[in-house]
């Protein structure tokens, strides 16, 4: 199963856009989203294009392939505009024999990691960095941020394909 993962849109319906023909392109089943999807929270600047009205419209239109968790900028009002499910913690997916805990990462983290199987992946966003890294029993996969990207990172997302996780900016 082909999965496009994302994070922190943060609101710009510029980079949302841009993201949301980056997944059309892959050829992904699955949009999945962890987290700070409308709101740029009180630390961040506001991101490039905010507009969380026309990101709401262009994410609804999407809904059906979309699988989301709340981030720490994610509340029961933006619930009331979007048209699919945003307020889990977490969620598991398994796909390619993979076993996948999606989480946004201010909660469960390399450094709080959730209950995990050996071998299983721990899917965040949060930092806005991207990363993988192996911790043994588990490896931190960390697709960067969509909208808002730190450490002087790229506008990123990852695609999972075969068991595999592939890094790609949308510059």
């Amino acid at each position: 199963m082909k999965l496009f993962i994302a994070s922190d849109i943060h609101g710009s319906a510029l980079w949302c856009e841009k993201m949301l023909d980056g997944f059309e392109n892959s050829g992904a089943e699955k949009l999945i989203l962890l987290g700070d999807i409308l709101y740029h929270g009180p630390r961040n600047d506001l991101p490039d294009g905010y507009d969380p009205k026309a990101t709401a419209a262009m994410l609804n239109a999407v809904r059906n392939r979309i699988f989301c968790v709340r981030g720490n900028c994610d509340t029961e009002v933006d619930q009331m505009v979007l048209d699919f499910p945003v307020l889990a913690e977490h969620g598991l997916i398994y796909a390619d024999g993979c076993s996948l805990f999606a989480t946004h990462g201010h909660k469960y983290n390399p450094d709080s990691p959730p209950p995990l199987e050996k071998g299983g992946y721990l899917l965040n966003g949060h930092t806005h960095v991207p990363m993988i890294k192996d911790f043994g029993d588990f490896t931190y996969v960390n697709c960067g941020s969509i909208a808002i990207p730190k450490e002087n990172s790229a506008h990123s997302y990852i695609v999972f394909d075969g068991g595999r996780f592939e890094f790609k900016t949308l510059e």
